[in-house]
């Protein structure tokens, strides 16, 4: 007999979760949410403490003390350049024998430089020399036959007067004195061209030394013992063309490029201070020598040369006498202003301070800088003069030597945090 399946019944009892295994996962959770939120709080607070401790890099320059006299209308670089500067060269073709000076070498005018070989030309000379010496030497037998001759003719016009003698020995003796000072008249004239000869050979001879053509300094040494030099290109790179090349410390002067958008601002003998890269803290007085009638029209440039000497003439400066002037050195040069529009606004409105024009903020009030002092900006207002090159008058609002932002954002604002950018 079968037997009948039991019923399943449902055990919901089962199902149930003990109350401590519900506290305990329940409470796990809860501490990882914690340390999560946590960890994000002092993300936020790092973040936060890092942006507001930032402070904003700004670039500061001092504020300088106006110079007495004219003030600069326009600033341009340039270089020192010599007046006079040349690459001697020979003018014949030949091997160089000796040098005689070095790089840095003060010469004198006709000093000698260097030699070449001159035996082919010496030979020439000499060769000159004696057929001078036979002409002459000519000259002197067809006097001696031509004061026989001249005895003969005597003697044969004294024997043509008694009957003795024909007229045609008498015609004969006057040919043959005739013959001779005709051949003494053509020596002469051998030894004239034989002397040319000379002085030509002899012109070889002192090309074959090279002399300095006016006193200076050997800023380059081109050529060697034992090398072929030539006036004209030739031989490839194995014949060279210079010697030496000299410059004249005395005409050293200062060329610059002024855009055509200032060149109104320049004139002839207009005043000039001058300072080299090399000396900074070096101030030249110097005067506008010449503009230039021409116009780069590739660098929209004027030429404009600046020599050595006050507009005044009471600052004479010798560029030859300072050994820091060397040519080829990079210079900065302000053109000053005429001296009585100078005066008129020194009188009108004193300047107290100098700052770059970059260092000038506006709004719609006033014109203002910002100053740094302890880290912290300060807005300063400050009242304008005159443009001085690159810079601008400050005539009140502000003292020299005074830090003020010449760089930075658009944002700054008074009393904000600041880092100075070295």
């Amino acid at each position: 007999m079968a037997t009948t399946p039991k019923a399943l019944k449902p055990d919901l009892a089962s199902l149930r979760i003990h109350d401590t295994k519900r506290t305990s996962s329940g409470s796990g959770k809860r501490w990882v949410w914690i340390v999560l939120a946590l960890i994000v709080l002092v993300l936020i607070a790092a973040a936060a403490s890092a942006f507001l401790n930032h402070k904003t890099e700004v670039q500061v320059a001092n504020s300088a003390k106006p110079a007495t006299g004219p003030a600069g209308v326009l600033n341009a670089s340039g270089y020192i350049t010599p007046r006079r500067r040349a690459t001697i060269a020979a003018k014949i073709t030949g091997r160089v024998t000796g040098v005689h000076f070095d790089e840095g070498t003060r010469v004198t005018e006709g000093q000698l430089l260097a030699t070449l070989d001159d035996s082919d030309v010496r030979r020439a000379l000499e060769s000159a020399k004696a057929d001078r010496d036979s002409s002459q030497a000519a000259i002197a037998d067809y006097e001696v036959q031509l004061r026989n001759a001249e005895i003969q003719l005597r003697r044969a016009e004294q024997l043509q007067k008694e009957g003795v003698q024909t007229q045609e020995f008498l015609d004969n003796a006057h040919t043959s004195a005739d013959s001779l000072r005709a051949k003494i008249v053509l020596a002469k004239q051998q030894v004239v061209a034989a002397e040319a000869r000379i002085r030509e050979q002899q012109q070889a001879v002192d090309n074959c030394t090279i002399r300095a053509p006016f006193a200076g300094i050997v800023v380059s040494k081109d050529a060697q013992v034992g090398e072929m030099v030539s006036p004209v290109s030739a031989g490839g790179g194995f014949t060279r063309t210079g010697i030496a090349t000299i410059v004249d410390l005395h005409s050293n002067e200062i060329e610059v490029d002024v855009s055509e958008s200032y060149i109104a601002k320049v004139r002839n003998d207009q005043g000039v201070n001058a300072v080299l890269d090399a000396y900074p803290d070096w101030t030249i007085p110097a005067k506008v020598r010449t503009v230039i009638p021409t116009a780069d029209r590739q660098k929209a440039t004027v030429k404009v040369r600046i020599s050595f000497t006050a507009p005044d003439h009471v600052h004479l400066f010798d560029p030859a006498a300072d050994p820091r002037i060397l040519p080829d050195m990079g210079v900065k040069v302000t053109f000053l202003e005429e001296t009585e529009k100078s005066k008129k606004n020194e009188a009108k409105s004193p300047a107290v301070a100098l700052v770059p024009q970059k260092a000038i903020r506006q709004d719609s009030s006033s014109k203002y800088v910002f100053l740094v002092k302890d880290g912290v900006l300060e807005r300063r207002a400050v009242t304008l003069g005159s443009e001085r090159g690159s810079d601008v008058e400050i005539l009140a609002g502000l003292q020299p030597d005074q830090a003020v932002v010449v760089a930075g954002p658009d944002s700054l604002r008074d009393g904000q945090a600041v880092q100075i950018k070295q």
